[in-house]
């Protein structure tokens, strides 16, 4: 079995699982995160600093270390974004800005080959990663549906039925804004994103799909995986490159 495919088995049995995002198109950078032992890298090809050769590059650092699946958070729910980032070596895909099932189906549908989805065949690296044959790569690719809008937290009971949905993948800093905060982390309405974020957990629970939340740091994502969330992404490398920068400045200064 493939990493990607032992992956996707872990993430449909709910196992916890723990992973780091990446918004530079820094291929070295990101393959010595690959080897550091997390159980995925996601390439952020939405809002990140990466083109799709910038994701192409990054994958093939992420397997490079044979640690760590490579996701891709995707710029749309478009088939053609999703079967690019599939192409290239992706183990699964984020789906951003999901606010109804039949979106979420679409989602799905972008990443199974006929005649269950529309993806078009032309695997490239892929058929490296997963195997070329369309039943493997359906068997063995992870979709998973952002919940970040108000629409969407108010459909994601029926956003987290859809058929072959991996799981739900929660965007903070849109999700605090969806609750009525000014801005990303707001705490004037710290109350109102808590209970968002247990809704999706229980829905995500009660379909028995996984449910995946990105957090700022190690303890943050220890906190929420303790709380019932299946996965959870740390920060991300330019985050961390500032804060390392900014602390040995200080440290330098006195």
């Amino acid at each position: 079995m493939t990493i990607a495919a032992d992956f996707a088995a872990r993430i449909r049995r709910r196992e916890k699982a723990i992973g780091y995002w990446v918004v530079l198109d820094a291929p070295i950078a990101t393959e010595r995160i690959g080897r550091l032992g997390y159980d995925y890298v996601a390439l952020d090809g939405q809002h990140g600093l990466l083109g799709y050769s910038g994701i192409l590059t990054n994958l093939l650092s992420i397997d490079a270390g044979a640690q760590s699946v490579g996701l891709v958070r995707v710029e749309s729910n478009d088939p053609t974004p999703i079967g690019r980032a599939l192409d290239a070596g992706a183990g699964g895909v984020i789906v951003p800005l999901i606010n109804t099932a039949a979106e979420a189906a679409a989602a799905v549908s972008a990443t199974r080959y006929p005649p269950f989805g529309v993806r078009s065949y032309g695997p490239m690296r892929a058929s490296l990663r997963i195997g070329p044959r369309p039943d493997e790569a359906n068997a063995s690719t992870l979709v998973f549906a952002m919940i970040e809008t108000s629409q969407g937290l108010a459909n994601v009971e029926a956003i987290c039925q859809t058929p072959g949905l991996d799981g739900v993948y929660v965007g903070p800093s849109d999700l605090s804004l969806a609750v009525g905060g000014a801005f990303p982390g707001d705490p004037s309405v710290a109350d109102e994103f808590e209970a968002a974020l247990h809704t999706i957990r229980d829905a995500a629970r009660s379909a028995n799909v996984a449910a995946g939340i990105h957090t700022l740091n190690g303890e943050a994502a220890a906190k929420r995986l303790a709380e019932g969330f299946t996965f959870a992404s740390v920060a991300s490398d330019l985050t961390h490159l500032e804060q390392a920068a900014r602390t040995h400045l200080s440290l330098a200064r006195g």
